[in-house]
């Protein structure tokens, strides 16, 4: 079956009425016929007929054995960060979203763990920067908000020589253009809220799995956790699934005229995508995945001309948040990545003349203008 029908069909969910459309069960509790005996549903933190077609729906995305759904994209973090003990070590990519780095060091640092935190797209970093104690690589691809790019292949193969789970968050790609579990990756991480959704109307995310094993130890996290994703919210996610293929192919194609845009125009000194022939990773994104996306960071010249464009788009919103039908623009030094400290986020490239550009469905035309009117 192809992406496209799996998109539409893949929550494998069908209703005695006969129902198109996945019913919303809400109901919090299921009765029993007598004891030990109940039609496969109990409580919904357990699960629920509407969150399990969901979950069926993202795990046949993934090519996965199955899939948990969460409440937000960082509760699906904080539940897969439980199943790690005290004094394990985790080498993660630099780079990542500012809400994973204040989960991480904030959180999860003081239940025990440690981590590090290298340029991933650098096999040999990862290598060196693993010890005794690590248990998994954790890879953000493309990076928030700098578009870096890591090769899953190349860290999978220094994860098995190690013994080591590959974690990759898929946010910004989607099952559409890119599948980590079939590159060598364990368990794949996304916030639901942004293109799985793709309407800006819900907060979700979820983990898929390759093995039983991990399905089975997270679910048993998740049930004891709580943080799960509710009837309407699942329904919600299964609407948004039936159009990402659309949504995707729409949004990189208005991405990839904006960057020829802001490539050529005066006030803008570096354009940060994904799928740029210049990027030193290029080959990689290349060779991993159909695609590039419809995320954009852009340097301007002046901090004044990030307060001019933030105050001067009309059509394009200055909003946090990223991968729905509407253009968003975000200023990640305040905004995503504004409990990351100052000298960290200057390393990075993170500075006070960075915008990231969410690029939505609308006509590219009309994008372009607005762009052009804010830039001046």
């Amino acid at each position: 079956m192809k992406i496209e029908t799996q998109c539409v069909h893949g929550h494998n969910h069908t209703d005695e009425t006969g129902a198109i459309s996945v019913p919303i069960y809400q109901s919090a509790t299921f009765k029993h016929a007598s004891l030990g005996e109940y039609e496969g549903y109990s409580y919904s933190r357990l699960q629920n007929p509407t969150r399990h077609a969901v979950e069926n729906a993202v795990s046949a995305l993934e090519g996965g054995v199955g899939a948990i759904a969460f409440s937000t994209g960082l509760a699906a973090l904080t539940a897969l960060m439980e199943s790690f003990l005290p004094g394990d070590h985790i080498v993660a990519t630099e780079d990542l979203y500012g809400g994973s780095i204040r989960l991480f060091r904030s959180i999860i640092q003081k239940n025990g763990l440690s981590f590090s935190f290298v340029d991933t797209s650098d096999a040999i970093a990862v290598a060196n920067a693993i010890t005794k104690n690590t248990k998994a690589i954790f890879i953000e691809t493309p990076t928030n908000p700098m578009m870096m790019v890591t090769s899953i292949a190349s860290m999978a193969k220094i994860a098995q020589a190690h013994n080591l789970k590959l974690i990759v968050d898929n946010t910004f790609l989607t099952p559409y253009f890119m599948r980590p579990l079939a590159l060598g990756a364990d368990i794949v991480t996304h916030s639901g809220t942004k293109f799985l959704s793709g309407h800006n109307d819900t907060l979700a995310g979820f983990l898929v799995f390759k093995h039983v094993e991990d399905e089975e130890k997270l679910r048993y996290i998740a049930k004891t956790i709580g943080a799960c994703l509710s009837p309407f919210d699942s329904w919600l996610l299964i609407r948004g699934l039936k159009t990402l293929p659309i949504r995707m192919e729409r949004a990189q194609h208005n991405a990839q005229k904006i960057v020829a845009f802001l490539q050529g125009h005066a006030k803008v000194k570096k354009v940060y995508y994904a799928g740029l022939q210049d990027n030193k990773d290029f080959d990689n994104i290349k060779n991993e995945a159909s695609g590039f996306g419809s995320m954009i960071s852009f340097e301007v010249e002046s901090h004044d001309v990030v307060v001019k464009v933030l105050k001067k788009v009309k059509i394009i919103s200055f909003a946090e948040s990223l991968g729905g039908t509407e253009t968003l623009i975000t200023f990640p030094s305040v905004q995503t990545h504004g409990d990351v400290p100052i000298a960290e986020k200057e390393k990075r490239g993170i500075n006070d003349r960075l915008l990231r550009l969410s690029v939505g469905v609308e006509h590219v035309d009309d994008l372009i203008h607005d762009l052009t009117i804010a830039l001046g």
